[in-house]
């Protein structure tokens, strides 16, 4: 049984503290809750505040706001500050090579930086500048080339194009003429390469005065394959990512999966410490996996089906159809929880990894909004559509809270039918084609555009209120192919924006910018394809192409978010960093693999990239 803390709510981290209403209409919205109140005998000056502690289940502590009778789960800021320094690790660069001796005048200053306090020495063989230090005469270099003492590097452009063109492992190795120990060391040279040219344009983003950001969101899930023939269970990963509707720029896609932690150790150490005996959002460990919890959710996997089950007949019940349907389901899925924030399956087919931790969903995606964060400093409006997905509204709304109730960012739940055939997508735009002629018809004095807002502006008045939290839906009167059926929630509604201001807000809803990334990954990465299940495999989930160690399906991540930013072309001819104005050209294939950092001005890059600060929580949440 999970022992309570001392403390209500676990203590800030980093300057971040995520432990109060997540309702934006609630006058607690942004307020944290204390920590501890003043005992009853004491004077009843401050004492309390407006919350009170509740349970969800064992061990799910909540907030009970007092002013909204909102049940926001109560989390570990910890966690949250761990996963944010996760993901800024990616944004930093090496630094400039400057004097080696630490006990030097010149030790820390950089060669580009500081040129007059050394000379150049010559090169060496493979090409890298030699310098002298002019106070202590000691020799370094600064290296010149990605792939110093790499064999077979003249095949590297081939190896980078097969991995982004549908190609499996093996099929790479035939090809290229490497052997799969050579195929593993690209994939990790790729991978830093990736990050490297990624980070040194991205760095440029929170300087970036950017008025207008529209934003999709949402989580994709991946199977890694099971091992060991013995143990035929499966691992179950998911990545939230983040890309801007105008450029399709994807500006992260974070893993729940940190590569550097040892289970073994961290298992053992949490057990010894006591920390798998408290509340999870007061643990040590509290972002992550640990084996207790996965016995736990072993526990709790049939009576979590039995509710959820019963919460989808009854949606079923209720008469609704299409979207208002799915929109129902997913409500349904989200009561069923214990943590209505954590969309985590683990069941009796699954394992934890064995090579590095799972992280628990929800911590991802605290640490990805508050990434996005320093991203958009210089963003001055942002609206954010959001897959409906109770932990992504709570991390948003947490993250951007101060810039919310500063009405310079807006959230919206976007839902979208999949469960359409082709034939019932093209009627359901043949449908809304007829009604818009009818519209043009009977306004025939309004643009095309007037009669579009004309019409969201109806719906908005005809909004439907649906699910436990009382949300308002509308109905999107304008389907596509890719989103045939929609509807979409207004998260942040303070009712101070004019309706034709409103409508134009509805009107933008979409997550096609997200999906697109989405269809395009799992079109042209074999690793990360949908996987099978066959009779014969009892629904265990296993595909052949499917990579064995989670490191490798982040790796990959990694490697094809670079290629789908700065490689790719669109049908303008510009790839998603032109359009966003972090390149002037598309990049190639050879200038990743090239790519060495040095602090000088970059070519395609108008502004010098900058190292940052990875402890940067504080003035995030500032």
């Amino acid at each position: 049984m999970a022992v309570a803390s001392k403390s209500r709510i676990p203590g800030e981290s980093g300057g971040i503290q995520i432990n109060f209403c997540k309702n934006p209409n609630c006058a607690n919205f942004g307020v944290a809750a204390l920590q501890r109140t003043a005992a009853p005998r004491l004077s009843q000056a401050h004492q309390s505040d407006n919350y009170r502690i509740a349970a969800a289940g064992s061990g799910y502590p909540v907030l009970r706001c007092v002013l909204c009778k909102e049940l926001p789960p109560i989390k570990s800021n910890l966690a949250v500050h761990e996963e944010l320094d996760r993901m800024l690790q990616s944004l930093s660069l090496p630094a400039e090579p400057s004097c080696p001796d630490n006990t030097c005048v010149n030790y820390g200053f950089g060669v580009s930086t500081y040129a007059r306090r050394y000379q150049r020495f010559g090169q060496t063989a493979g090409g890298s500048i030699r310098y002298r230090c002019k106070a202590c005469k000691r020799l370094f270099t600064q290296v010149r080339r990605s792939t110093l003492r790499q064999r077979q590097s003249d095949r590297n452009e081939m190896v980078f194009r097969l991995l982004v063109n549908k190609s499996p492992m093996r099929r790479i190795c035939e090809v290229a003429g490497i052997n799969a120990e050579t195929l593993y060391q690209r994939i990790d040279f790729f991978a830093e390469q990736c990050r490297l040219f990624a980070a040194a344009r991205e760095n440029l983003l929170p300087r970036m005065k950017i008025s207008r950001l529209n934003i999709a969101v949402d989580r994709q899930e991946y199977i890694v394959n099971w091992s060991d023939q013995s143990d035929r269970r499966n691992i179950r990963l998911g990545a939230l990512a983040s890309a801007d509707m105008k450029s399709g720029y994807v500006f992260g896609m974070h893993l729940n999966f940190d590569p550097r932690l040892m289970g073994e150790l961290v298992n053992q150490e949490a057990l010894v410490s006591g920390d798998t005996t408290l509340a999870p959002p007061f643990r040590r460990y509290a972002r992550v996996w640990l084996n207790v919890d996965y016995q736990r959710a072993m526990v709790t996997a049939h009576r979590r089906r039995h509710v959820r089950a019963l919460g989808r007949r009854r949606a079923g019940q209720s008469g609704a159809a299409g979207v208002e349907r799915a929109v129902l389901d997913t409500y349904a899925d989200m009561e069923a929880r214990d943590d209505v924030e954590t969309d985590d399956i683990q069941t009796p087919d699954t394992q934890l990894p064995t090579d590095g931790m799972q992280l628990h969903s929800e911590y991802t995606m605290y640490g990805h909004f508050f990434y996005l964060a320093h991203l958009f400093q210089g963003a001055e409006k942002i609206r954010f559509y959001l897959d409906q997905e109770s932990g992504i509204r709570a991390a948003c709304l947490a993250a951007f809270h101060r810039r919310v109730k500063a009405r310079e960012i807006d959230a919206f739940y976007v839902s979208i039918n999949k469960d359409l055939t082709i034939n019932e997508r093209r009627r359901a735009k043949a449908d809304a084609e007829r009604e818009f002629a009818h519209a043009q018809a009977l306004h025939q004095g309004l643009s095309l555009r007037d009669i579009e807002l004309k019409l969201i502006q109806d719906q908005v008045a005809a909004m439907a209120t649906i699910g436990k939290w009382s949300d308002r839906w509308l109905r999107h009167p304008f389907p596509s192919m890719s989103e045939p059926e929609k509807a979409v929630c207004y998260l942040t509604d303070y009712g101070d924006y004019a309706p034709e201001r409103l409508a134009r807000l509805y009107q933008r809803a979409s997550l096609h910018a997200i999906d697109r990334y989405f269809m395009q990954l799992r079109r042209r990465v074999s690793l990360l394809e949908r996987p099978i299940a066959t009779s014969s495999s009892q629904r265990r989930m296993w595909h052949g192409y499917s990579p064995y160690k989670p490191a490798v399906a982040a790796k990959v991540l990694t490697i094809f978010r670079t290629f789908y930013n700065y490689i790719q072309v669109g049908e303008d001819g510009k790839t998603p960093a032109m359009r966003l104005g972090l390149l002037d050209r598309p990049a190639t294939i050879h200038d990743v693999i090239d790519y060495v950092h040095q602090a000088v001005r970059d070519s395609g890059v108008n502004v010098q990239p900058q190292v940052i600060d990875t402890n940067v929580a504080k003035r995030v949440a500032a």
